[in-house]
């Protein structure tokens, strides 16, 4: 070969490297769009089955291997910065945020070319599998990660599919992670295998046929099975559940009680006309929302408050904060019964970080037996964690009550609505959420919002709602399937990087 002719042959590869890398990084940008759609505040749910395979098909054929890793770390740490940063928005905290983002997408980066040369040495025998099990126990180790905890999980892209989320009262929030995963790898190799039919790049053997049929064929057989089993479980749904008409009444105060004592009376007019209007549609059950009020309705204004509940004959969750003279903090909710009796206080488990204090009251699960049957509650922060809603269904909690606060963060309100549909599926309860002034709802133990409204006035949602049963595979096992995967991604880290070393 000729000085020319060679120097001719490494500038079109240059030029074809040049291509490639602008190819795979628009897929991956593709890929990070597909998210950001996928997930809140859009919520465009049929995108969540097919949001990585740009990203995978970059990183798996387009993109020279050295630089593999830019396709996940764009396309999930890019999504992860824009969903973080939307949800609490931007502040003095918002770098934690956006150091997780980092954090993801450098770890992608820098593991992508192991994982690839793994994949290629086995044949993609395991890309489907290894690729769900690693999403799935990522989302287990987030889970742990404050302040982001269960935030961005792809189970809360199903959350106005009922249809697709009753295999989580089995399998968990993880388990819908998984299958959803499996389809998206799966859907991937199969245009892996397309695209190895046309063009050869660096060399990489062809995927076989038989390795890509065998699990479009296995992942479509789980999907079938999953969505079968959820079309069953609402078809056989109990039609003659004790129902009791609830209201999630909103004052329209942005600010915590506590916070605003100057808006006390104010607070207590607005509260109580909504609490009226609610009994005159004949609500049973008033919930108040998170810090509502800024007293210990059990010192302050007592006999006020019970004159309501008698007048109303409605039971209602009083939500308020204090700060002792001791300088401790009390987020708190209190329900107030129709003869005046008050229950066991609830002290928030989970306080919201960053910012809250730690809650001296906190670590009890209560359950009110009243006569309209077995309640309790949790309170805001607490809807992100599984533990909370899990352990009050164990203690025979038949409907929970979830008042909140969410103006502090712009997408709080978006974002909670998805864990208050998938806490309701886990345990099998109903749950009625209400905020200070933002997102109200009613949910049925199937998932099914039957009423929500969303608006900073003042206002009482009211609807009829079937208690629950509280008992599920999930209540008694918890995220079982979550340590599961958190398990296999650790296998799969070993095996891979052992024999890449091996290689």
């Amino acid at each position: 070969m000729t000085t020319t002719t060679f120097n001719q042959a490494r500038s079109m590869t240059q030029t074809s490297t040049t291509i490639r890398f602008f190819v795979g990084i628009a897929l991956s940008l593709v890929s990070m769009a597909l998210l950001v759609f996928t997930f809140q505040p859009y919520s465009f749910w049929p995108l969540a089955f097919i949001a990585y395979v740009p990203m995978l098909v970059a990183e798996y054929r387009i993109l020279p291997l050295r630089w593999a890793g830019l396709a996940p770390g764009i396309a999930i740490g890019g999504w992860l910065a824009i969903f973080l940063t939307s949800l609490f928005g931007l502040n003095q905290v918002t770098w934690i945020f956006l150091a997780v983002a980092g954090l993801i997408a450098m770890s992608s980066i820098l593991s992508s070319p192991t994982l690839r040369k793994f994949h290629v040495q086995t044949g993609f025998h395991w890309f489907v599998l290894q690729g769900a099990v690693e999403a799935a126990g990522i989302e287990m180790i987030r889970s742990f990660i404050p302040p982001i905890f269960t935030h961005a999980f792809w189970a809360q892209t199903m959350y106005t599919q009922p249809w697709m989320l009753q295999g989580i009262s089995i399998f968990s929030i993880y388990g819908l992670t998984m299958l959803l995963l499996l389809i998206n790898f799966a859907i991937a190799l199969g245009v892996i295998l397309a695209f190895d039919h046309k063009w050869q790049l660096d060399k990489q053997p062809e995927v076989d046929s038989k390795t890509g049929l065998k699990w479009m064929t296995a992942v479509g057989v789980a999907f079938a099975l999953w969505v079968g089993f959820g079309l069953v479980t609402l078809a056989g749904a109990p039609k003659d559940s004790p129902t009791i008409r609830v209201a999630a009444v909103q004052h329209g105060f942005t600010r915590p009680g506590h916070l605003d004592l100057e808006t006390e009376t104010a607070r207590l007019i607005a509260l109580t006309e909504q609490t009226r209007l609610a009994a005159n549609q004949g609500a049973q059950l008033v919930v108040w929302p998170e810090l509502g009020v800024g007293f210990d309705p059990q010192v302050k204004h007592t006999a006020e408050l019970q004159a309501l509940a008698a007048e109303t004959n409605t039971h209602i969750l009083i939500a308020y904060g204090i700060v002792t003279p001791n300088d401790e903090w009390r987020n708190e909710a209190v329900l107030l019964s129709p003869s005046g009796k008050f229950s066991t206080v609830y002290g928030k488990n989970y306080n919201t970080i960053p910012g809250e204090p730690r809650i001296i009251t906190a670590g009890s699960y209560p359950v009110f037996e009243t006569p309209l049957g077995s309640l309790a509650t949790i309170i805001c922060n607490d809807v992100n964690f599984t533990v909370t809603t899990r352990t009050l269904a164990r203690n025979g909690a038949k409907l929970v009550m979830i008042p909140a606060l969410e103006s502090g963060a712009p997408g709080l309100g978006w974002e909670q609505r998805t864990q208050v549909v998938l806490r309701a599926v886990e345990n099998r309860i109903a749950v009625v959420k209400v905020d200070a002034a933002g997102i109200a709802m009613i949910v049925t133990p199937y998932g099914h919002i039957i009423a929500q409204k969303t608006g900073t006035e003042p206002f009482a949602l009211v609807a009829d709602v079937p208690l629950g049963t509280g008992t599920t595979p999930y209540t008694r096992l918890g995220d079982w399937m979550g340590w599961v995967c958190l398990a296999g991604f650790v296998v799969f880290s070993v095996v891979t990087n052992r024999k890449n070393a091996a290689k």
